[in-house]
């Protein structure tokens, strides 16, 4: 009987670039995301640390300027960056640990086994998935000198000889009304913070107990070693976010009064799209990349100094 000659496997019939068909197709799938991921995250990801390096102002082409922006900036030319730099710190140092410390004792009392307890955590998430902006306009009449947080503060302060404080018009309390507004929104951290308490084992309480160790106690040597990995992802997308604030600043007081709000990224925002110097708004892009950068590195660095997974010898 005459041998049938063996038709060539699918897999070794040769394709595209030589790739087998297989592997010609896979490629053929991950196309669509590939040239999405060039022409929108990778290439003016790109295009911008050029146009960084020119005086770019859209009316005419780019002139190369090299390093000339990066100097303007770091060498505290530009007063208003300088001050933006300050703001977005200041946010930043008051923001981050607030939401982790409310979101935290917000999800310790939802951790409760109480009648309800589903409807309070609903109120308690509902407003972070609130636009940003529908957000800004519901605070930015709250803190009027005759909106609801004045008249609220007005029944204590009143009785004292004290007025409540000019929340977005006073160089002063501007910051700290921003702040406020931004507490909010703690329902996404609170989430987190409430499943990993449910993910404790009981029975390390109970052994807490046997041994005497009181509410504190358990909080210090139990809850918060255990919940070690949800702070630091927190604390890591806080900082990340707390840089990267715009909406409500540009809503609410569009960096007044005097620049006591203006933020890092609302400055980027007024010198490219409202004076139209895209290459020096490039430069504080770049330059806010690089200071997130380095605190994100700074958190892996020490994590591994405080951060306890379980299964880690």
């Amino acid at each position: 009987m005459a041998d049938k000659a063996i038709a060539p496997s699918e897999s070794g019939r040769r394709g595209f670039l030589g790739w087998s068909w297989r592997e010609t197709r896979g490629f053929l799938f991950v196309l669509p995301w590939l040239i999405g991921f060039v022409g929108f995250i990778a290439g003016p990801f790109l295009f911008s640390l050029f146009i960084s390096m020119t005086n770019w102002r859209m009316q005419s082409d780019p002139k190369w300027v090299g390093l000339h922006n990066y100097v303007e900036l770091l060498n505290g030319e530009d007063m208003r960056f300088t001050q933006a730099v300050y703001n977005t710190t200041y946010y930043v140092v008051f923001h981050v640990p607030g939401i982790l410390i409310i979101s935290f004792a917000i999800a310790a009392l939802l951790n409760r086994k109480v009648k309800g307890v589903a409807i309070y955590r609903t109120a308690f998430y509902l407003p972070s998935i609130t636009t940003g902006v529908a957000t800004a306009v519901l605070w930015y009449w709250m803190l009027q000198p005759n909106g609801l947080l004045n008249n609220l503060l007005d029944i204590f302060l009143g009785p004292l000889g004290l007025e409540a404080p000019n929340w977005l018009g006073s160089t002063t309390w501007a910051m700290p009304g921003l702040i406020i507004m931004s507490f909010w929104t703690v329902g996404t951290t609170m989430i987190i913070y409430l499943a990993g308490l449910q993910g404790i084992p009981e029975h390390l309480y109970e052994a807490a107990d046997i041994d005497g160790a009181g509410w504190w106690q358990k909080v210090r040597h139990v809850t918060i070693p255990l919940m070690t990995p949800q702070i630091f992802l927190t604390s890591v997308l806080g900082i990340i976010g707390s840089f990267q604030t715009f909406t409500t600043a540009l809503i609410v007081t569009d960096g007044g009064p005097a620049d006591a709000t203006l933020f890092v990224l609302l400055h980027l925002y007024q010198i490219g799209f409202r004076v139209f110097n895209m290459g020096y708004a490039s430069a504080i892009a770049w330059i806010l990349f690089l200071i997130i950068l380095f605190f994100t590195i700074v958190q892996f660095v020490t994590a591994r100094r405080w951060v306890y997974y379980e299964g880690e010898k």
